[in-house]
């Protein structure tokens, strides 16, 4: 502020500089509301979390997709790969369809030797069972190659977005969506970089606000 003394009269002059500097401050202030505003509003930040991303790996469901190998020791007509198709079941020699859309394969095994007791095929079968091909998992959003990739026992979300190489610069790396059908039930929930993924999953990297 400058001050000017004339004729007794002092006449006060606001400087361009003094005038501007509140506005300055205000933008300052409003620019920071802003970004805090919208760092609050992240894509996806206010979804549950997914129930259950941290427990121990249970015993493999099957379904429909994947590929599992039966092996039926001394008889090779039913030894060989199977798929599981839309029904959720497998076609066996001698046995015709059987349903094991989420069994294990220890459950696949023992159902098929004791069906073909039970059918008087063969007395006391040694039946194996493996999975060969698993169903895959989907990665969708800020990923530099999104699509459908091979799921692997012990995937985790950060591994899962290596497969589909890597985030981009705009994605948000710290959580992201997983859609999973989860006994019959389809549920989404929010997930962290740790977190296993399951054959199915419907992966989605969000874009960053800011």
């Amino acid at each position: 502020m400058i001050e000017s003394h004339s004729s007794g009269a002092i006449v006060t002059f606001l400087t361009l500089s003094n005038l501007r500097r509140p506005a300055r401050t205000f933008g300052i202030i409003a620019s920071l509301a802003l970004m805090l505003g919208v760092a609050g509003c992240e894509p996806g930040r206010n979804l549950a979390l997914l129930p259950g991303q941290h427990d121990a790996p249970a015993a493999y469901r099957l379904g429909s997709g994947d590929s599992i190998r039966i092996i039926t020791f001394g008889e090779d007509q039913l030894t060989g790969e199977f798929r599981v198709g839309d029904s959720g079941s497998i076609s066996v020699p001698l046995l015709g369809e059987i349903p094991v859309a989420g069994l294990s394969v220890q459950d696949v095994a023992k159902k098929i030797a004791n069906g073909l007791e039970a059918a008087k095929i063969f007395k006391s079968p040694s039946v194996s069972a493996e999975v060969t091909v698993y169903r895959p998992i989907f990665i969708l959003g800020e990923v530099t190659r999104p699509g459908q990739y091979p799921y692997q026992p012990g995937m985790t979300l950060l591994s899962a977005v290596s497969v589909a190489g890597g985030f981009t610069n705009r994605a948000v790396e710290s959580y992201a969506s997983i859609v999973r059908n989860s006994d019959g039930h389809v549920v989404e929930g929010k997930v962290n970089r740790q977190a296993l993924i399951q054959p199915s999953d419907v992966v989605t990297i969000f874009e960053r606000r800011f």
